[in-house]
């Protein structure tokens, strides 16, 4: 029997283009990524969960009006939940609905590769669902060490991610190999 996989779009929400680390010029991959993504995800009858996250800091209150989706997201999600916490699954409403439809593989994409995407994949491994981590449709941002002053660029903070996921909890995949593991079984 084929594993039951769902998509997790993880906070790609229009709170982000409010902070101040907000880089445009890394948009157009991201969404390519994405969209390429979601749109074989369709193709293989995947649904597609979007996760939005708020919280009491600004642009992440629903008083902002900015917990929405991007407006360049395709609307048209199975299901659509909020998260107060860094993890898609805690008392966000996900794992019920993944339950009720017998779901056990979780591929995740979104916004931020090291924050809540990571974190998610951790906790989805250790409640026991497989996961594939779709790092190039994950986005970050460029980050600086509190006590060095370091300043580590997106790439180095993608690399650090598959590092610390690949092989303990999670399956690392392109675009396209996650796509070729649906067309496989």
């Amino acid at each position: 029997m084929p594993e039951r996989r769902a998509l997790i779009v993880i906070d790609v929400q229009q709170s982000f283009i409010q902070r101040p680390y907000w880089d445009e010029s890394t948009l157009p991959a991201f969404r390519d990524k994405l969209l390429a993504l979601i749109a074989g995800c369709r193709t293989h009858g995947v649904p597609v969960v979007h996760i939005l996250h708020e919280d009491g800091d600004g642009p992440f209150t629903a008083a902002s009006g900015l917990v929405r989706i991007m407006d360049w997201l395709p609307d048209d999600a199975d299901a659509t939940f909020t998260k107060h916490v860094h993890n898609a699954l805690t008392d966000s409403g996900l794992q019920p609905w993944l339950a009720a439809r017998g779901i056990t593989r979780l591929i995740i994409a979104g916004l931020r590769t090291e924050q809540c995407c990571e974190t998610t994949a951790r906790v989805a491994s250790d409640l026991g669902y497989a996961v594939d981590f779709v790092t190039e449709a994950t986005q970050t941002f460029a980050m600086t060490h509190a006590a060095s002053g370091r300043v580590y660029s997106p790439d180095e903070i993608r690399a650090h991610t598959e590092l610390v996921l690949g092989g303990r909890f999670a399956r690392l995949h392109s675009v396209s190999s996650c796509l070729a593991a649906l067309t496989s079984s």
